[in-house]
């Protein structure tokens, strides 16, 4: 059943007429605990209570169905309004995008473009950008446009999933670049042919990442609510005395509260991924596909 519901979520995820729907109801049934809300003013105030708590966060404008220019420059153009946000109000976030929202589907080119915008801006403010990795069709392209772009910006990072046959030999290749990662266990819909089918196998490369990327000396961020992969990192930054400023916990907006609080207080560096505005849906089937608890959660409400 756990397996079907998540097949469901991942395909209505995807699924643009959905979207559409979603747009026109808005933050409804549940979304609204994973999902700061559809305004920049909304997601500037969930940063600034999170700040409070002795949180840093990375804002993610969401959007994935961009079919036009117009569309991608539109998105574009909210990235750096949300980095303009971001240093008006003074708050601790950095941003995070996927490239398809910038055009990445209707060029390289166009998505360049745009990327070299935000980056730009983002280095005015001393800020940085996080490229969110997306279905395994877009890995290839995404990696070369970020070895592109870290050619000439320091301020860039990106994601790299656990699921995936090819991830070691990804970090490997981006080691040079002293790649700033961000580590996920992943949350697309793959083929075996491509990705590891078994959750013990995820977690098993999941951890083979974590103490290879640490050991590179490069900036680690372990995106993870899974207990067990945030003691796996504790030992293996104990055992190799790394310092705590070589990596990060991140967490989603909405999920493991209590447990973010208790990292804080433990002295580890905890960012809330905070993602905001009005194309939410495909965000919110993968964290409902992710998670049967998100399920319940969503269904109690519809209840209320």
């Amino acid at each position: 059943m756990e397996l079907l519901m998540r097949n469901m979520f991942q395909s209505l995820g995807k699924n643009s007429s959905a979207n559409k729907l979603a747009k026109k109801y808005g933050l409804r049934f549940g979304a609204a605990r994973f999902v700061a809300g559809d305004s920049i003013k909304a997601a500037i105030d969930a940063v600034k209570k999170l700040n409070s708590d002795g949180k840093v966060v990375t804002l993610d404008h969401l959007g994935e169905f961009v079919y036009t220019e117009e569309e991608a420059l539109q998105s574009a153009a909210m990235c750096i309004q949300t980095l303009d946000a971001i240093e008006e109000a003074g708050v601790n976030s950095n941003l995070s995008l996927k490239m398809t929202s910038l055009g990445l589907d209707i060029s390289k080119e166009l998505c360049m473009r745009n990327m070299r915008n935000i980056l730009d801006r983002a280095r005015l403010y001393n800020n940085f950008v996080r490229i969110d990795m997306e279905d395994y069709e877009h890995c290839q392209i995404s990696l070369d446009i970020y070895k592109e772009l870290r050619r000439e910006y320091d301020n860039v990072g990106i994601v790299i999933q656990a699921y995936l046959y090819r991830t070691e030999q990804d970090i490997a290749d981006l080691n040079h670049l002293n790649a700033n990662l961000r580590l996920v266990k992943g949350a697309y819909k793959e083929s075996q042919e491509v990705a590891f089918p078994e959750k013990k196998d995820v977690d098993d490369n999941y951890k083979k990442i974590i103490k290879q990327h640490l050991l590179n000396g490069n900036y680690t961020a372990v995106a993870s609510h899974d207990e067990t992969m945030i003691e796996y990192t504790k030992s293996v930054v104990s055992e190799y005395n790394i310092p705590k400023e070589q990596f990060e916990f991140q967490m989603l907006y909405g999920i493991c509260e209590d447990l973010q609080a208790r990292l804080v207080k433990e002295g580890y560096k905890v960012r809330v991924y905070v993602p905001f505005g009005v194309d939410w849906f495909g965000y919110f089937m993968r964290r409902l596909a992710e998670r049967p608890a998100n399920v319940w959660f969503v269904l109690k409400n519809l209840v209320k």
